[in-house]
């Protein structure tokens, strides 16, 4: 009888498999919405911080009300630098603005999907977004993928880009830095594939040849053990083309 397969494995939660989330320094986001911000508050970046598990820097910021939270740094953000919060800020890097008084062209990240949520959109290193136009209904934003979507103008953003990007432009060189890298993220490294196992350590494995001996779309619905796989794909291999026949040929 063979073992647990890597899916069954997973799905219990051993330590293997879980993130040491007990290194991470603090979820970045907004301070939540609670009446007092219709006026422009100061701010103050006390530290850039490293944050496991996460691409982009951390910066900690003390507003002049007391309050403290962290926010995804921005590239040209520093330490004892003072920014603006809130209703009526410039548009200069760094500060959090509501989105509907950003200037239309302004690349902004951390973006609100629903005011008060956090941010939730363009927060990952080099990541950022773009104001297209200001419409009665909202904004309508740029996103990283490329598509457009109408956010409400209280929606908060921070102006700029976010720091550390071009990062995963640099190759990691040895086996055991991404080891580290993706075990920060919970990840198991390295993954060997199915069809090079045995038959009793996968549903693809044993033979002689590398081959799945079987088809390789699963339902949604099977048991962990046979859940490998394309999970309920609705297609698989490369798309045929389509030939248009002209009139007359």
């Amino acid at each position: 009888m063979g073992k647990r397969i890597l899916v069954q494995r997973r799905g219990r939660g051993s330590p293997t498999f879980r993130a040491s989330t007990h290194k991470r320094v603090a979820p970045a986001k907004y301070p939540p919405l609670d009446g007092g911000e219709a006026r422009t508050l100061k701010g103050l970046v006390r530290e850039l911080v490293h944050d496991p598990g996460r691409g982009a820097p951390l910066a900690l910021i003390e507003l002049e009300n007391g309050r403290e939270f962290y926010n995804v740094a921005v590239e040209g953000l520093y330490e004892g630098q003072i920014i603006e919060f809130g209703p009526g800020a410039s548009n200069a890097i760094g500060n959090i603005v509501p989105l509907g008084e950003v200037p239309e062209g302004t690349l902004v990240c951390n973006l609100e999907l629903r005011p008060g949520d956090g941010g939730k959109i363009a927060r990952s290193s080099g990541a950022y977004a773009t104001v297209l136009a200001h419409t009665h209904e909202g904004t309508m934003v740029k996103l990283p993928s490329g598509r457009t979507k109408l956010l409400k103008d209280r929606c908060r953003v921070t102006i700029g880009v976010v720091a550390g990007g071009g990062r995963i432009e640099k190759p990691f060189l040895k086996a055991g830095k991404r080891y580290w890298w993706m075990k920060a993220k919970g990840h198991k490294y390295p993954r060997v594939r199915g069809v090079a196992m045995n038959a009793c350590s996968h549903p693809f494995g044993g033979g002689r040849h590398q081959h799945p001996g079987r088809p390789t779309t699963v339902s949604r619905h099977a048991p962990p053990g046979a859940k490998v796989g394309h999970i309920a794909a609705r297609m698989t291999g490369r798309k045929e083309k389509k030939t248009v026949r002209r009139k007359g040929k």
